[in-house]
């Protein structure tokens, strides 16, 4: 057994490569050896900006030898046959074997594959690894044809035995192997030997190099947090600066700085992007006072001032990125206390989608939404209104245009300066919210409101022109809004039927289309005579699935002219061929409810238990069908859960093959005095106690109660079944057993649809 390390020494890596690339290069190097028929007992991979190293322990010394016996043709077969046979094995006709097989003689041949070194396997395998590298960016240098993230400068592949360490013969391009490696760029230049990883490591460090990036995590982490904790302040934790941080330097060593008292007054959230996006800077944050007033900066070098000149220059260099967020903050304040006037109009002129129309338009529809979500929610329908009118203005301001991420953050802080409510402005920056799986959902009702509006008016938006998600492919992070929704309505419990919002949705969004001429080529219905206008009048309500021909007239006063002329124009325009509302509304219900078994899943809950609940009425009530998925779930983990459950499948099995052969449905009728056995008047009992006690649990939506009612039907369907031929030669008797099954379908049915439970 050997151990082998590898180095591949570059220019510097970038650091958002340096994780993937090692785990690349352990992949295809330990891979490449397996196949190649090497075992090996472990294998670490590490990562500097300089360097990419895999260290593999326990690694065979030779592959084996292999043996392998292949069926030719026949012996009487025609020579091309036999020609081809040979050149695929590499034989000669004198090498091979008759046998007699079923259908005759046929000739076998032996292959024998000697095993080979490792030293000869490594030195294939890295080599196709380094020249067919993935890096997902890479570059030529000099006069060679050789691609790598950055100029590829030596290869170390060292060998390590009892007998000792040799460095595997290996040239790449000019670049030949050798036992050699560099420390840091600065620090200790010059090359040195090793002899194995462990010499490897030791004498990295020794030459200012950390290997391992989850140790420069740590050494960042633990010496920043031991200067700001001397200065009396606390590091604004960052896992990915720090990962990223510690990917820039190979021996980091933090310094702390302090931001000047005439930027102290900007935003927290604008001084920590700023410095983390334009710097690599972490935040250090004053507990007594709870402003940003440090920073930390890491170098990777040592300076006979401590450090002193590095962050002089950095000072600087911040105080310039500070001055222009300060310019651009002062300025958005300016126009937040005009009224934001302006962005509103410049809104007009962002195109959110080109079929979908301006970010303008799209936030004229979630107010409308928010306006409408507001009751169901608690919240002030004028507020989520105005809310929602503000909440994209911060889009058009300077400060987000510099600071993408900080959209919702700025326009909280533009809404509160213009003097609006602190619930209006809260909603800004939670409307956006949750962006994934991890995310806070927001509480607060004005922000909820928006924040489904929203998310609705994203999703019903790409529905209507068709752009939905397909396969892995999802560009407008539909699924995510969908999400977001679900998170939203269970994380708050809010009791809203979908099919109504969607619905509400795509009326808007057709209606405004409508108004930009987008569906120029269908009649103008709404163009009618101002002495003659006509008022559509439905049976109930305004029911998208009648057809226009159906709905009948009223003429009415002028006064009303314009409500009748929009009420007219959305009806006959939605009921066209070109905008079928009801299909969208169902295929949108159907995604959300995809994304709903997932998110469940994930909770324990299976997805035939959901789909068996989605299946009842009132699917559209997330709060509803989560409830219904929880109780069901938990009493199938119960023994009596599981077989009331096959006695519910058993029963409906029986009467839809009993109605599909009689072509009819026996769902009334049953009669206890038809009942011959105690068994069947056991169950005829069991059902007149059950079925009040589920209708009431499940009317008040107490659904573990209605699970313990069902439940009590678990023994007296098993007597029945042990006891009772349904199926009977007396048509009388036949005809009362399969009422009293449809009894029991129907009382399964008032919880879920059991026939969808698998197992």
């Amino acid at each position: 057994m050997a151990d082998l390390l590898i180095e591949l020494f570059s220019e510097e890596i970038p650091a958002r490569m340096q994780s993937r690339a090692r785990e690349d290069l352990k992949k295809l190097v330990t891979d490449g050896l397996v196949e190649a028929g090497l075992t090996y007992a472990s294998a670490g991979a590490f990562s500097t900006p300089r360097r990419l190293t895999l260290a593999i322990e326990g690694l065979s010394a030779h592959s084996p030898t292999t043996r392998e016996e292949r069926k030719g043709p026949r012996t009487d077969a025609p020579e091309a046959a036999l020609l081809g046979f040979l050149r695929s094995t590499g034989l000669t006709k004198d090498q091979l074997q008759a046998r007699d097989d079923k259908k005759g003689q046929v000739w076998f041949a032996t292959l024998e594959k000697p095993g080979r070194p490792a030293a000869e396997i490594v030195a294939e395998v890295l080599e196709t690894t380094i020249r067919n590298f993935p890096w997902p960016k890479s570059m030529r240098w000099g006069a060679g044809n050789l691609r790598w993230v950055r100029p590829l400068h030596s290869i170390l592949c060292l060998l390590t035995d009892e007998a000792g360490a040799q460095v595997v013969p290996l040239t790449v391009e000019g670049i030949a192997s050798s036992n050699q490696t560099r420390g840091h760029r600065f620090l200790s230049p010059e090359p040195f030997t090793v002899t194995g990883f462990d010499d490897y490591a030791a004498k990295l460090r020794r030459a200012h190099v950390i290997l391992d990036a989850s140790e420069r995590e740590a050494a960042i982490r633990q010496q920043a947090d031991n200067i700001a904790f001397a200065r009396g302040w606390e590091i604004v934790a960052d896992a990915g600066l720090l990962t990223e941080v510690a990917g820039l330097v190979e021996w980091p060593v933090p310094l702390m700085g302090v931001i000047e008292d005439r930027f102290l007054d900007l935003p927290p959230e604008v001084l920590q992007t700023s410095m983390k996006e334009h710097q690599k800077f972490f935040s250090a944050r004053n507990p007594k006072t709870g402003r940003i007033e440090g920073f930390v900066t890491v170098a990777n070098i040592e300076t006979p001032d401590d450090g002193a000149t590095i962050l002089a220059g950095n000072q600087r260099v911040l105080a310039a990125r500070l001055s222009d967020a300060a310019f651009f903050y002062e300025n958005d304040l300016r126009e937040a206390k005009a009224g934001m006037g302006h962005w509103a109009e410049g809104l007009k002129s962002v195109t959110f989608h080109n079929k979908l129309g301006s970010q303008s338009d799209r936030i004229a529809r979630i107010a409308a939404l928010a306006r409408e979500i507001a009751p169901l929610v608690g919240a002030d329908a004028d507020e989520a209104g105005e809310a929602a009118t503000l909440a994209k203005l911060d889009l058009r301001s300077s400060m987000v245009g510099e600071f993408p991420e900080l959209q919702g953050i700025m326009g909280r802080y533009y809404i509160a300066a213009a003097g609006k409510p602190q619930a209006v402005a809260d909603a800004a920056r939670d409307h956006y919210s949750p962006l994934g799986p991890s995310d806070d959902v927001p509480t607060a009702p004005v922000s909820v409101a928006v924040a489904l509006a929203d998310k609705i008016d994203t999703l019903t938006g790409f529905w209507a022109i068709d752009e939905k998600p397909t396969g892995s492919k999802d560009p407008f992070a539909l699924r995510r809004a969908a999400l977001g929704v679900i998170r939203l309505v269970l994380g708050t419990g809010v009791r809203v039927g979908l099919i109504g919002l969607l619905s509400n949705a795509l009326t808007q969004l057709y209606v405004l289309a409508r108004e930009r001429n987008a569906f120029a080529s269908l009649p103008d219905y709404s163009k009618l005579a101002s002495s003659d206008v006509v008022e559509v009048i439905f049976a109930e309500q305004f029911d998208f699935a009648t057809p226009p021909e159906n709905v009948f007239w009223l003429q009415i006063g002028s006064k009303k002219a314009l409500r009748a002329k929009a009420q007219l124009s959305t009806w006959l325009a939605l009921s066209s061929p070109v905008y079928p509302l009801g299909e969208r509304v169902t295929d949108l219900l159907s995604f959300l409810h995809d994304r709903l078994k997932v998110y469940l899943r994930d909770q324990g809950i299976r997805h035939d238990i959901i789909d068996a609940v989605l299946a009842q009425p009132g699917n559209d009530d997330l709060v509803l069908v989560v409830n219904r998925a929880t109780a069901l779930n938990d009493m199938l983990k119960t023994e009596d859960g599981r077989n009331l459950t096959q006695g519910l499948k058993r029963a409906g099995n029986i009467l839809a093959q009993a109605e599909e052969k009689d072509g009819v449905e026996y769902s009334f009728g049953a009669d206890e005095k038809f009942a011959e056995t105690d068994q069947e008047r056991a169950l005829f009992a069991a059902l007149d106690t059950a079925e009040p006690a589920i209708r009431q649990a499940t009317k008040a939506e107490d659904f573990p109660a209605a699970m313990s009612a069902i439940a009590a039907l678990r023994a007296p369907i098993d007597a029945f079944f042990e006891a009772v031929q349904v199926n009977s030669d007396n048509q009388i008797l036949r005809r009362n057993r399969l009422n009293l099954l449809s009894r029991i379908r129907e009382a399964g049915r008032q919880i879920a649809d059991f026939t969808k439970i698998e197992g």
